[in-house]
C-alpha cells in the first residue's frame, strides 16, 4: 500500500512537471524576447543619437566649408589683381618712351604687391573632428577620404604661397634698398588717408624703376609665380571645395 502510494506521488509530481515545462518554456521565450526588444530599441536609441550627432557635424562642416570657398574666391581675385598689375608694369617697361605718370606708376605698385597671399580655411570643426576620432562617426567613406587629405591640401598650397611671398619680398626689397617706398605712399594716397602723415611736396620719382632689368626680372618671377599659384594650386583646390561640399550636401537631411 505504502509502495502504491508512493508511486502514485511520484505519477502526479511527474505530470505536474511535464504540465510545468511548456509554461517554463514560455517564460524564457517571453523573457528572450523581451531582451531582444530592449537590446532593438537600445540600438535603435544609439542610432538615432549617431545619425544626430552626424546631421550636427555635417551642418557645422558644411558651414565652414562654404566659408572657405568664399575667402578661396576672394582670394584668387585678389592674387589674379596682383599678378596682372605685375603685368601692366611689365609692359610699361617695353615702351620705348614713358607714359605713366609717377602717381599711376605708385597706385600700380601699390595696388599689386600691398597685398600678400594666403589662405586660411575655417578648420576648427574639423580638426576637432579628427583629434576627437570623431570622423568616424560620418557614414559617408568619400567624404570621410577627402575630409581627411583636406589638411595636406592646404600644407602644399602653404609652400606655394610662402615661394610667392618670397618673390613679392624681393619686389619690395628695390624700395627698401634703392627707391623710395614714401612717394609710392604719397602718390597713391596712403600717407595722408591711411597713415596720417603729410605728402612731401619733393618725393624722388621711382621712374628709373622701368629701366631696371632686375626688377624686370623679379616682375617676371612673380608673375610666373603668382600664375602658377592659381592655376596649379587654386583652381584645383575650388574644384575639391565644391565635391566637398557637394558631399556634405547629399548627406544632409
Amino acid at each position: 500500500m505504502k509502495v502504491f502510494r508512493s508511486l502514485r506521488r511520484k505519477l502526479i509530481a511527474d505530470k505536474k512537471i511535464r504540465s510545468y515545462i511548456p509554461y517554463a518554456i514560455g517564460e524564457i521565450i517571453l523573457v528572450v524576447i523581451g531582451i531582444l526588444i530592449a537590446l532593438a530599441i537600445n540600438n535603435a536609441n544609439l542610432r538615432s543619437v549617431k545619425a544626430e550627432k552626424e546631421q550636427i557635424y555635417l551642418a557645422g562642416l558644411h558651414k565652414e566649408f562654404t566659408t572657405s570657398k568664399s575667402k578661396l574666391t576672394e582670394l584668387i581675385q585678389v592674387n589674379r589683381n596682383n599678378y596682372e598689375g605685375a603685368k601692366q608694369l611689365v609692359n610699361y617697361m617695353d615702351m620705348k618712351e614713358a607714359t605713366v605718370s609717377e602717381k599711376e606708376f605708385s597706385q600700380l605698385l601699390f595696388n599689386s604687391f600691398a597685398f600678400d597671399i594666403s589662405f586660411n580655411p575655417n578648420n576648427s570643426l574639423l580638426l576637432e573632428m579628427m583629434s576627437s576620432g570623431s570622423l568616424k562617426d560620418l557614414t559617408n567613406d568619400e567624404l570621410r577620404v577627402r575630409l581627411t587629405n583636406w589638411l595636406s591640401t592646404i600644407e602644399d598650397i602653404a609652400k606655394q604661397e610662402a615661394d610667392q611671398e618670397n618673390q613679392r619680398e624681393k619686389i619690395l626689397d628695390q624700395f627698401r634698398l634703392n627707391n623710395s617706398l614714401r612717394t609710392v605712399f604719397d602718390q597713391a594716397g596712403i600717407s595722408e588717408n591711411e597713415i596720417g602723415i603729410e605728402v612731401r611736396p619733393d618725393a624722388p620719382s621711382n621712374l628709373d624703376l622701368l629701366e631696371s632689368q632686375t626688377f624686370e626680372n623679379d616682375l617676371l618671377i612673380f608673375i610666373l609665380t603668382s600664375i602658377a599659384t592659381e592655376k596649379s594650386h587654386y583652381e584645383p583646390l575650388m574644384v575639391e571645395l565644391d565635391r566637398i561640399l557637394g558631399l556634405l550636401e547629399s548627406e544632409i537631411e
